[in-house]
């Protein structure tokens, strides 16, 4: 989700333009592709792109929290932790539909690392309202209720906006929360780490932190056949980083690429779900509906504010920490019966959207107060950001990659759910203006569809269905996992680095649910 935001949350020098893209924050990873078109003129081409924007969001349909067809095998929050990454490490606040964008002359205000400088900001010298007294733990906000023990908001100002290392971490309920958990991660290790410096918990925080990024979050979204590729006996090697090195600037200034922030890494969009449960009271639309599109949900998931004191999430929803049926009971019959199995199969985990073409109908139509100026649909947004920025076609990169482009009629554009038929292709649904021509995120999203992952067996699934799960492929995966593991390697402070064998003293198999369940116990 987007938001507009008021000032810089930080700045780095911005460096002049430059042909080889030295010194850059944001740069191309295919430089010497000519950028797609999609008509003759400027209104030609968004007529154009509106018309896939439109056949990209998928028709209206109700917050819910019961089995859909839509849903991956991937738990719901690891699309907040998807956007949590990203903004750890993005951050444009310039823009603008008006003009033309040069990477070169654009800055990312944002270190282009995994250091969690959204978390830390400027750290407790510089930004002391930030932290206790004690100058190592974070200082939280008003005690929440009904979701998980010890939940809290996060500290926030008169006007109740909340004082973190990046306010775009408080842009709705769930990325709030989650900025919440992070804070309390922290704080854990604190009061494990007592003699510590706060230096050195920091730094064992991002560990843990980055440890999660490569070896979930990355596996759960790309391919394992896209990822073996870059590995070597199993570990992941630098030496088979193709494309992120061969243009990039040393790695001494690291760079972002805009094939990555402004297409392959927006496939997030596509796993939102049009509402979430957060417990067992509060059901939310991702934003507010008219009454006269759904009655009895004036309220949303929308952020910057105060957050409502029974919001607070039970993360067991969201991600595995408990066994949890993927199944749901009726409440009602949960109570007569009044087993404790029955109400925890009520108490569902709830799952990511596939990664697929088709954006939830809340996200073609964002309201004022999260996009205030045109367009109002995320998709078109998204469509004609990439052009903005002269980005080259799916296919266009696929060569470039030596991959065999995707054909036309196997670029379908809607839900890609289990024996989904009727689907168009692209040039069906938007013209010819897109034939061989397709916008680099729409490929990304159409490529994961012919991409999918064994249902994992650590989730309980009920017999009676079956779970496929997207993920991203040659062209999108492999971009996205060589910008993650190139930014790895390119950060000397990072455990990639300095210690490459690092594990987190629970073992190799830590994942995020350990993370979770570490900040809940504190």
């Amino acid at each position: 989700m987007t938001a507009q935001h008021g000032g810089i949350v930080r700045g780095l020098a911005a460096a002049g333009k430059d042909p080889n893209l030295q010194g850059a924050k944001f740069g191309r990873l295919f430089p010497s592709l000519p950028a797609a078109t999609y008509g003759e003129t400027a209104k030609e081409e968004e007529d154009n792109l509106a018309a896939l924007a439109k056949a990209m969001v998928s028709e209206f349909d109700p917050p819910k929290d019961g089995p859909d067809e839509e849903e991956s095998g991937i738990p719901a929050l690891y699309t907040y932790f998807g956007q949590f990454i990203d903004h750890d490490l993005t951050f444009d606040p310039d823009s603008s539909f008006q003009k033309q964008k040069d990477p070169a002359a654009t800055v990312d205000f944002r270190t282009p690392a995994f250091d969690l400088d959204n978390v830390y900001g400027r750290g407790p010298g510089d930004q002391p309202y930030m932290y206790a007294d004690d100058g190592k733990s974070f200082l939280l906000g008003d005690p929440l209720t009904m979701g998980s023990k010890n939940a809290r908001d996060l500290q926030r100002n008169a006007a109740g906006r909340a004082l973190i290392g990046d306010p775009r971490n408080d842009e709705n309920t769930i990325v709030s929360q989650l900025q919440g958990l992070m804070l309390r991660f922290h704080n854990a290790m604190v009061q494990a780490h007592p003699d510590k410096q706060f230096v050195h918990v920091q730094e064992l925080v991002r560990h843990h932190y980055q440890y999660v990024v490569v070896n979930d979050f990355l596996p759960r979204l790309v391919n394992a056949s896209v990822l073996d590729q870059l590995k070597t006996d199993g570990s992941y090697d630098k030496t088979k980083l193709k494309f992120f090195t061969k243009f990039a600037p040393p790695y001494d200034t690291p760079f972002m690429p805009v094939e990555f922030s402004v297409a392959a890494y927006r496939l997030g969009h596509s796993m939102v779900r049009p509402g979430y449960r957060l417990n067992d009271t509060v059901l939310l639309p991702i934003f507010p509906l008219p009454v006269d599109v759904e009655p009895g949900f004036p309220e949303g998931l929308t952020g910057f504010r105060r957050m409502i004191s029974d919001w607070a999430i039970d993360w067991a929803r969201f991600i595995d920490i408990e066994k949890r049926s993927y199944g749901v009971l009726k409440l009602d019959r949960a109570k007569k019966l009044k087993l404790e199995e029955e109400v925890q199969n009520f108490r569902r985990l709830q799952f990511a959207y596939r990664i697929d073409t088709a954006l939830v109908d809340p996200l073609g139509s964002l309201p004022l107060s999260v996009a205030g100026n045109p367009p109002p649909s995320l998709a078109l947004r998204n469509l004609m950001r990439g052009r903005e920025f002269n980005l080259p076609s799916g296919q266009a990169v696929a060569k470039a990659m030596g991959v065999t482009p995707l054909k036309n009629e196997d670029i379908l554009i809607g839900q890609g759910v289990d024996g989904a038929k009727g689907l168009k292709n692209i040039v069906e649904v938007a013209g010819e203006a897109f034939r061989d021509n397709c916008p680099l995120w729409t490929y990304v999203l159409a490529e994961a569809m012919h991409n999918h992952a064994s249902p994992d067996p650590a989730i309980p699934v009920l017999e009676t269905m079956t779970v496929s799960t997207p993920q991203l492929g040659p062209v999108g995966g492999r971009i996205v996992a060589e910008v993650f593991l190139g930014l790895m390697f390119a950060d000397p402070g990072a455990y990639f680095s300095k210690n490459p064998g690092w594990t987190p003293g629970e073992g190799k198999h830590y994942r995020l649910k350990d993370l979770v369940a570490t900040a809940l116990a504190h």
